[in-house]
């Protein structure tokens, strides 16, 4: 569980428009195979969740972006949205 006073940011990684979605396109051909009827667009999307204690906020947002500049994202081929997220999940009994 997560202690008092933990910030959680989620980070979304995607492709940007334009860029070959090889997986996407897997799963919009499979979707069709399976009469999955109407569908517009699929894009796929990496979300890391990153729960700091002991700092706040804003300090927590940078410690992130330092995180998809070093190691998350390619900002030649990918587009990043960090958002704050409400209280971090719970750990799950089921392990």
């Amino acid at each position: 569980m997560a202690s008092e006073g933990s910030v959680r940011i989620e980070v979304r990684v995607e492709l940007k428009p334009g860029v070959a979605d090889a997986e996407a396109e897997t799963v919009e051909r499979s979707l069709g195979l399976l009469g999955i009827e109407g569908l517009a667009r699929v894009a796929t999307a990496r979300i890391y969740g990153l729960e700091f204690s002991g700092i706040g906020e804003a300090e927590a947002r940078r410690q992130a972006q330092t995180a998809v500049d070093r190691l998350l994202a390619n900002p030649i081929v990918h587009r990043v949205t960090l958002s704050v997220v409400g209280a971090p999940p719970a750990a799950s009994a089921s392990g």
